[in-house]
């Protein structure tokens, strides 16, 4: 296998208006996310990917897309690479969750039963289906780079399953908008490459 190359969608308007969005529709692209699309695009010219996968949902397929436009590709959806089922959560202010709930970021990597309680995909869940995508395209892409355009957990579930991480660092561990994940695959092993790897003048922006 080439590499396996993980992006997090640009910037969304659920992002600045700290709203967990889950799989809800009508949530598109902040103007900001739309340059970062383009910037990461343009960064990906070199890397001769051969087929871009994209999650369904509206942030993500429309960063594929842009993406492709740079590097002469359309794009395939697969839910495989969905952001999480939020249940309950869906919808609501990070403040209005943290105040109710606590801090359930964290509970959602540990585990925790309020997750399941409340209709939210467990990081379990969420790992089983990224490595069924992961393994499904390291069989039909052999030697060949290729692109997952994503959320947040699924590439954090990948990482996962790679390093030792606690739920404290998972939770800790923050994806930045259009950043990549690189991984590459020898002697039947994952190894990471890079995270957060993006256009050197956005390192300074923060990470959306």
């Amino acid at each position: 296998m080439g590499l396996i190359i993980f992006l997090r969608h640009g910037q969304a308007r659920n992002n600045t208006e700290r709203v967990l969005a889950g799989r809800a529709s009508g949530i598109p692209l902040t103007e900001k996310g739309v340059a970062q699309a383009n910037d990461i695009g343009k960064f990906l010219k070199s890397f001769n990917i051969s087929h871009i996968y994209a999650s369904p949902i509206e942030r993500a397929k429309n960063t594929a897309e842009i993406v492709g436009s740079h590097i002469g590709l359309g794009t395939t959806i697969d839910e495989r690479l969905y952001e999480l089922e939020m249940g309950k959560f869906s919808g609501m202010p990070y403040d209005e969750l943290f105040a109710k709930h606590g801090n359930v970021f964290l509970k959602f990597y540990e585990g925790h039963p309020t997750i399941e309680e409340n209709g939210v995909e467990t990081f379990a869940e969420v790992r089983k289906r990224v490595l069924d995508m992961v393994d499904y395209a390291t069989k039909k892409h052999r030697e060949q780079n290729v692109l997952f355009v994503t959320h947040m957990d699924p590439i954090k579930a990948m990482i996962s399953n790679i390093m030792n991480l606690t739920p404290r660092s998972l939770f800790e561990l923050i994806i930045a908008n259009a950043s990549l994940t690189i991984i590459r695959q020898e002697q039947g092993k994952f190894s990471l490459s890079a995270i957060n790897a993006m256009n050197s003048e956005r390192y300074d922006q923060g990470p959306f």
